[in-house]
């Protein structure tokens, strides 16, 4: 009852503001997502990503190093195929000398502490740039699911700690996560994009890997922006074919998506911040007509405030400078 319970009491200064805040920000709570380019010597700023860079192997191990030394402890790994390799069956993708499976051993050696995650999708790989086999214009579900699971068994073997299926094929989790455990994989673990959606603000990621669809789009296999009771169904049955971690993807449009399924699920949710929610506010910092900083770390807070365990950001390197 006003005056004797007047709220601004709680917000007098920052010393009382800190001990009663609800949601914090620390590098624990982050993946650090790395670009990674056969050569060496090579640091190159993707254009639509402004101040984020592929790294060539022998840079990565100093990339690394200087994440841990932030308390940055998990890193998810992409590569950016040469197009000589790239087919219609990603035969690159379970290479074993590949770019990704070099990555992997690249981090470990480095850091043998930090947790490798490695991205498990057929696009990077692809010749038409989708994320699946290609036969008639049609993505084939079942003959790419089969590619992932080998595609995941080759990751591990290579020492990565999860595996992150991007693609959004039915079943590929099962098929995963089934091969694994025949191989003796029990503790290779899954991050599934369960609820990743075939968003607009995947642009400056495409870029960064020339992955971009070489046809069509990929509406017949990510979900549709304007669906929230299928993010919920899509996430659950990941979990029951095996998945470890659930992630939505993209970040600041999907948070209702974020705090619906973190109230249904009882396994870790992470949230990808994706390349063009990044892309946005390096743009409009540069321009003057936002405080970059400051709008970071409120986009961080609000994606952690909506259920996030763990967040997938570009921005997690200055955050953790920042928070620093």
């Amino acid at each position: 009852m006003y005056p004797l319970r007047r709220n601004r009491r709680l917000r007098t200064g920052e010393a009382i503001r800190s001990l009663v805040r609800e949601t914090s920000i620390t590098p624990n709570d982050f993946l650090v997502p790395l670009f990674i380019v056969e050569g060496k010597n090579i640091k190159e700023e993707i254009a639509s990503m402004p101040n984020y860079y592929r790294y060539s192997l022998d840079l990565l191990e100093k990339e690394v190093k200087e994440l841990w030394k932030l308390g940055l402890k998990a890193v998810l790994l992409f590569v950016k195929v040469p197009d000589e390799l790239k087919d219609n069956a990603g035969t690159e993708a379970i290479n074993a000398e590949g770019l990704m499976q070099r990555a992997v051993k690249t981090v470990k050696n480095a850091v043998p502490d930090m947790l490798v995650m490695t991205d498990v999708a057929l696009d990077p790989y692809s010749s038409y740039g989708h994320d699946g086999v290609v036969a008639d214009g049609k993505i084939l579900n079942d003959d790419t699911t089969a590619i992932l699971a080998e595609m995941s068994l080759s990751h591990a073997k290579a020492g990565a700690d999860f595996v992150a299926p991007s693609d959004m094929m039915d079943g590929r989790i099962f098929e995963i996560r089934s091969l694994l455990e025949d191989e003796g994989y029990h503790d290779t673990g899954i991050m599934s994009y369960s609820a990743k959606y075939a968003s607009a603000f995947y642009g400056p990621f495409r870029d960064a890997l020339d992955s971009a669809p070489g046809f069509g789009d990929k509406k017949t296999y990510q979900m549709d922006p304007a669906n929230r009771d299928e993010a919920i169904k899509e996430t659950l049955m990941d979990i029951e074919e095996g998945a470890d971690i659930v992630m939505v993807k993209p970040g600041l449009c999907y948070l209702d998506i974020v705090r619906d399924i973190k109230n249904t699920v009882n396994v870790p949710v992470a949230v990808y911040q994706v390349s063009g929610e990044y892309a946005m506010l390096k743009a409009a910092a540069e321009k003057g007509w936002l405080n970059h900083d400051a709008v970071m770390m409120e986009q961080l807070t609000a994606i952690k405030r909506a259920g996030a365990n763990m967040i997938a950001s570009y921005f997690a390197k200055d955050a953790a400078k920042l928070l620093s």
